[in-house]
């Protein structure tokens, strides 16, 4: 049975970084594609590798040998792939302490020994300590979760009982699932719903009771091209879109100036430093908190006033 794609991408993420040495193409597609056809596998290998690349990974190409360069192979720094130090206060390391205690599941912990056992028995020589930039950092605290990603990872339909906030009684659903992804703040299971014929997006925080597979293992193929935040974008809008302000430290808070309308240089910070940037964006006012939150002190939310009101209750409850 093929395996599914997010396995196969962090198969393929752990062989790379563990490796002391560039791997061979050839010893790639033996250890992690077995049985693909060579079209096949070059296809497969090249979006996979553009995937990670895509999510920040540096994935270094180089010889194989020190004195030879007509072979090459494939690795990850890991001196490039790590976080730059850190240094934090006393309250911002209390956060990080606590943010560590989110991680409940041990689905990928088990995924990443199973990786490593396989690459272990089929005799390649690993760096396990380059394991730990690997280490897994999402809260996944739905009890449909496992269920649901298990059921992603074998492609086996599933049925559960989904209330929609429209409705007072739950109903039935039946799904092909896709993927399961957190947007937001929330997780959201994304996939084809068989009785509907068409994409579908479901919360877990709505699913009533547990998830059942009603199908068999590798049943269904996932579309190739599928975006799923897109999809969860499309199928599952926000309303309400708020303008915000926010000020931020210089070269932090990337992922509000990627969507920014203006950004002002130069303004003074809350530290009384002239040096902060003023970025405005237009952006579902869902989910701003928890982003804001994520940057620590580098990102102060000035607008809208109560979404500003919720992150000093939220700090404050911290600290307290």
């Amino acid at each position: 049975m093929p395996v599914a794609k997010s396995e196969r991408l962090l198969n393929l993420l752990i062989m790379l970084l563990v490796q002391r040495r560039p791997i061979p193409k050839e010893r790639i597609r033996e250890l992690l594609y077995p049985g693909s056809r060579p079209d096949a596998f070059e296809k497969m290998f090249e979006r996979d590798k553009e995937e990670l690349r895509g999510l920040g990974v540096p994935i270094e190409v180089a010889p194989t040998d020190a004195y030879f360069d007509d072979e090459v192979g494939y690795r990850i720094p890991a001196d490039q792939f790590a976080l730059p130090e850190i240094t934090l206060t006393a309250e911002e390391a209390s956060v990080v302490a606590l943010a560590t205690r989110v991680w409940q599941d041990a689905t990928m912990t088990q995924a990443t020994a199973d990786a490593v056992r396989k690459l272990s028995a089929a005799g390649v020589g690993v760096n396990l300590s380059a394991l730990d930039l690997a280490a897994p950092g999402a809260v996944a605290d739905e009890p449909a979760f496992p269920a649901c990603w298990e059921a992603v990872c074998a492609r086996t339909a599933v049925s559960f009982d989904y209330r929609r906030p429209d409705e007072d009684e739950p109903r039935t659903r039946r799904v092909e699932p896709w993927g399961v992804v957190r947007s937001s703040g929330r997780w959201y299971l994304v996939g084809r719903d068989v009785d509907r014929g068409a994409e579908r997006v479901f919360r877990l925080d709505r699913f009533a009771g547990p998830v059942r597979r009603t199908g068999h293992p590798g049943a269904y193929d996932v579309p190739p091209d599928i975006d799923l935040r897109e999809t969860i974008r499309r199928l599952a809008p926000v309303p309400g879109a708020a303008h915000a302000v926010l000020l931020a430290r210089p070269n932090t808070g990337h992922a509000f100036r990627r969507r920014a309308a203006t950004v002002t240089r130069g303004v003074t910070g809350p530290d009384g430093r002239e040096d902060w940037d003023r970025v405005e964006l237009d952006r579902p006012a869902r989910g701003l908190v928890d982003e804001v939150l994520y940057h620590g002190s580098d990102v102060v939310l000035v607008q809208p006033v109560e979404l500003r009101q919720q992150v000093v209750d939220r700090l404050t409850a911290v600290v307290a």
